[in-house]
């Protein structure tokens, strides 16, 4: 049941379709995430699990229909829910890059080899005996925001989630900017530095190789074989070199450990770089900003990328745009499946 030939695809979300729940499944990089989302956005049931998508499409899709199965027969959700509200849709937030209109994750860089070309979607769809619709993760959380969030209302805004990696998401006159083959918006990756650290993309110098956790993670590992970095050293003997974080990274620049403060720095200024492009090729009202690492930061992460709009960015552009943190947190992708299948249902994007 693709999202292409379910008959169900030309209805709108209209009457008492708007008053039903979807279903909701968050797919990242590492874990799985399933919920009932009733139709205010409030989570009604839950459900979650390790992505593991390491072992292949087969398991991810066992392990998806199996948390949707769990958060659709939950004790109380069908109540919660209201009388007769059965789930209109399944709603998929998953890993990019994706083809949003045939619901297949098509390349992700952060996942196994083996994780390519993957109709999610119409297996989903057909295995639950719904209509199912799939977009891009950081698509899914910037129509989150604009339906419940600090997007409301919003025609032209740009997301940006910081976190293991870095995404990004146009929205430009209402409408969700998907390109051709519905890879737009991966922001992540513009280049910020021309000779810079490798990208998981397989380029050097992206804004994900440098401000993301990951790049940050590197980056560390990096300083401490070069014995730089005694603070994080120590972490990497209590933990392993592999298991030192962009948190560990944050805390040693806390406790002023030289390296650290450099490479959060360094993170800083190429979001902040990467902003004043942002602004001057889009124009938004607003932009977004999600993501652990974001979230963590604050306005030390926000600031810095607030002064260098204002002092480089045009000048038209910098004076209407607002740079503001997103308010939905870690919920973001499973509420922004609601006003997906709205969407979807209603013959937009």
């Amino acid at each position: 049941m693709g999202e292409t030939d379910d008959p169900g695809f030309a209805r709108t979300a209209s009457g008492p379709d708007r008053e039903r729940p979807v279903l909701a499944v968050d797919l990242g990089a590492t874990r799985l995430r399933a919920a009932l989302v009733g139709a205010d956005g409030t989570i009604l049931a839950r459900a979650e699990g390790p992505s593991a998508t390491e072992r292949g499409p087969a398991a991810v899709l066992d392990a998806s229909e199996a948390l949707l199965v769990a958060v659709r027969d939950a004790p109380g959700a069908e109540s919660r829910a209201g009388p007769g509200a059965a789930p209109l849709a399944i709603g998929i937030s998953a890993i990019g890059p994706v083809d949003p209109r045939a619901g297949v994750i098509v390349d992700p860089p952060n996942a196994d080899r083996s994780f390519r070309d993957v109709p999610i979607a119409p297996e989903l769809g057909v295995r639950l005996g719904l209509p199912a619709f799939l977009d891009r993760d950081t698509n899914v959380a910037l129509l989150g925001e604009m339906a419940f969030g600090a997007a409301r209302d919003v025609a032209d805004v740009v997301y940006l989630t910081v976190s293991t990696g870095i995404g990004g998401a146009i929205l430009a006159g209402g409408v969700l900017l998907h390109g051709p083959d519905g890879t737009a918006g991966e922001l992540g990756h513009l280049l910020v530095e021309l000779d810079g650290p490798p990208c998981g993309c397989g380029a050097r110098g992206h804004l994900e190789a440098i401000a993301s956790g990951a790049g940050i993670a590197r980056a560390a590992r990096e300083a401490i074989v070069a014995e730089r970095s005694p603070l994080l050293a120590t972490v990497a003997e209590r933990a392993g070199l592999g298991r030192v974080s962009a948190a560990d990274v944050a805390a040693a620049e806390d406790a002023g450990d030289p390296a650290a403060g450099a490479i959060m720095e360094g993170a800083r200024r190429a979001f902040a770089a990467a902003m004043v492009t942002i602004v001057d090729l889009f124009n938004p009202t607003l932009v977004v900003v999600g993501g652990s690492i974001a979230r963590a930061q604050g306005d030390r992460w926000l600031e810095p990328a607030r002064v260098a709009v204002r002092t480089t960015a045009f000048r038209t552009a910098a004076r209407r745009v607002s740079i503001v943190p997103a308010a939905l947190g870690d919920d973001v992708g499973l509420i922004g499946c609601l006003p997906l299948v709205r969407r979807r249902l209603a013959g937009e994007d």
